[in-house]
């Protein structure tokens, strides 16, 4: 059985195919700068990449260049040899609180999304029609970031606003990351050696992208991403928690429009908006104790800390706090600046353990600390085939 995952961007595809009976990947790769003379194909395959600049005219060229590339390997004989293709969609709204198997009425459920995921949703849409021209027969499965979340209670997911945005307008909070969420819950109760429905965890998805998510026996009670992923930590280029009249302060004072300030947001806040780099490997390298590059630092953890402390709150008694994304994985000195000063609550790091490079997932607390520091890389790509496989065979 073998399932292919898709992630389309709206000019790139992000791609893995797997083989289901040992959750084994057959290949993998990135299109990148689709709609140019100048994209660039990445395809890996065993201990082989292949790589290439070509021209790619939109989603559905794409596909048929990854497939002519999937046939010539050997690795499908025919399209229709795919058990399903698997879809991360961003937004799956109100409606949808898990993964689905598309039809029509779902693709249109999904374009009257688009408003709450503009830069996501249309993208994601195109990697679907593209692969049903392909073939009307390869059933097709849609897995929501949002959909983990769906188990918030009201008083977690309400804005307190007046009735109307929520009943009328759908205003509320949603979340994001919920596949990496819910993979990386998963592989800590594995390594807690604990039932799901015991084990309570706070997981940090820490990138250019970052969430964070309070889990309480499997289920997401909450998470500090909003009803778009602006909200909450703070990330690259996005601003995370700012006080709403900001808006009302740049526009009225300074004249801006409310495109040109969702475009600060969105695009020149953050980690790049405090110190002009968002690559925390660039800013860690030209931190120095008073610089911009070092407040940049600093702003990221305390922010971070802070939805600790709220999340150890409303749990009441954590397990776990998990780091993932390409700066929990990978960076041990901010791990270790976000778990310094809370021994207090439990946390303690061990620094020898923390400075370990693994691939795989590690512990990196003490001894006798009660609650336990993980680093597990996030595989949200599996976490979709997992999911498609569920939705089918259901």
């Amino acid at each position: 059985m073998k399932i292919l995952v898709i992630n389309a961007g709206s000019s790139s595809l992000k791609f893995k195919l797997f083989k289901m009976l040992d959750e084994s990947v057959i290949c993998s790769g990135l299109m990148e700068k689709i709609g140019k003379e100048d994209a660039h194909i990445s395809f890996k395959y065993h201990d082989n990449i292949l790589e290439k600049v070509i021209s790619i005219k939109d989603h559905n060229e794409s596909l048929s260049i990854l497939f002519d590339i999937i046939f010539e390997k050997g690795f499908l004989v025919d399209i229709n040899e795919l058990y399903a293709v698997g879809h991360r969609v961003v937004h799956g709204g109100n409606v949808f609180s898990k993964a689905r198997e598309i039809n029509d009425k779902v693709i249109s459920r999904l374009q009257e999304f688009i408003p709450l995921a503009p830069l996501h949703n249309p993208a994601n849409i195109l990697g679907i029609l593209a692969i049903k021209q392909k073939s009307s027969k390869i059933r097709q499965v849609a897995i929501f970031d949002t959909a983990f979340h769906h188990t918030m209670p009201e008083y977690a997911y309400r804005y307190a606003l007046k009735s109307s945005c929520f009943f009328e307008d759908k205003i509320r909070r949603y979340g994001f990351h919920g596949s990496s969420h819910k993979y990386v819950f998963s592989q800590a109760c594995s390594l807690l050696k604990q039932d799901e429905n015991q084990t309570n965890v706070i997981s940090l998805h820490l990138g250019n992208g970052a969430s964070a998510c309070a889990i309480q026996a499997g289920k997401s009670i909450d998470t500090s991403m909003g009803m778009t992923p602006l909200e909450g930590l703070v990330m690259g280029t996005r601003s995370g928690d700012i006080d709403p009249a900001i808006i009302f302060y740049l526009n009225e004072r300074k004249g801006y429009s409310l495109e040109k300030i969702k475009m600060i947001l969105e695009k020149e806040s953050g980690l790049y908006g405090l110190c002009g780099e968002n690559d925390m490997r660039k800013i860690m390298s030209k931190a120095k104790h008073g610089n911009k590059y070092q407040l940049a630092i600093d702003i990221f953890v305390y922010r971070i800390k802070k939805y600790i402390g709220a999340y150890l709150a409303i749990l009441e008694r954590v397990d776990a706090i998990v780091f993932t994304g390409g700066i929990g994985e990978n960076s041990s000195e901010i791990r270790a600046l976000i778990a310094s000063g809370l021994g207090g609550l439990g946390i303690m790091c061990d620094c020898v353990k923390n400075e370990e490079k693994q691939e795989r997932s590690f512990s990196f607390h003490k001894k006798d600390t009660s609650i336990k520091l993980f680093v597990i890389p996030t595989n949200e790509e599996l976490e979709i085939a997992r999911q498609s496989k569920e939705a089918l065979d259901g």
